[in-house]
């Protein structure tokens, strides 16, 4: 427990592109493992796509679904070192997602293809389809962060 606290107190200062990087290599690796066991325990993710898919939820709210949705494959992994390094950047990423969600002009279309995007990585890792469910996680994260590099900056608000 004090390793996963440090970490989460560290992640703080990481840089975004670190975060993101190793949110690559961890996430692709553990869609590749659960894709690898057919028995992987998915309910707690569709559980969480189930609970996305409610009409009104702010950008705060989707994206602490979406953490939890992240959190939740890595749980379903049964690597405890993967789920304890995806749980203390939880924070580092939460707080790049969050800040960026807050420029996106259009957060509804954003966030329908993000929904799309998790069932479809479920959807792989069912199949039994590592490599495809690695590339779509691949896509996935780095498709959000390029989104969010793409948009500019939302004008202050002048009130």
């Amino acid at each position: 427990m004090t390793a996963l606290l440090r970490l989460q107190v560290a992640a703080q200062g990481f840089p975004f592109d670190d975060v993101v990087r190793t949110r690559l290599v961890l996430e692709s690796a553990v869609v590749e493992a659960l894709a690898a066991h057919p028995a992987a325990q998915t309910a707690d993710a569709h559980a969480v796509l189930d609970a996305m898919d409610a009409e009104g939820l702010a950008p705060a709210e989707f994206l602490a679904l979406d953490a939890q949705f992240h959190l939740a494959l890595a749980d379903a992994s049964d690597n405890v070192v993967i789920a304890a390094m995806m749980a203390g950047l939880r924070t580092a990423i939460e707080t790049y997602v969050q800040a960026g969600a807050a420029k996106i002009p259009d957060w509804d279309a954003v966030a329908d293809r993000l929904r799309a995007e998790h069932r479809d990585i479920v959807a792989a890792v069912e199949a039994g389809e590592g490599t495809r469910a690695a590339t779509l996680v691949t896509s996935h994260i780095a498709g959000y962060y390029a989104h969010l590099a793409a948009t500019p900056a939302a004008p202050a608000d002048k009130n």
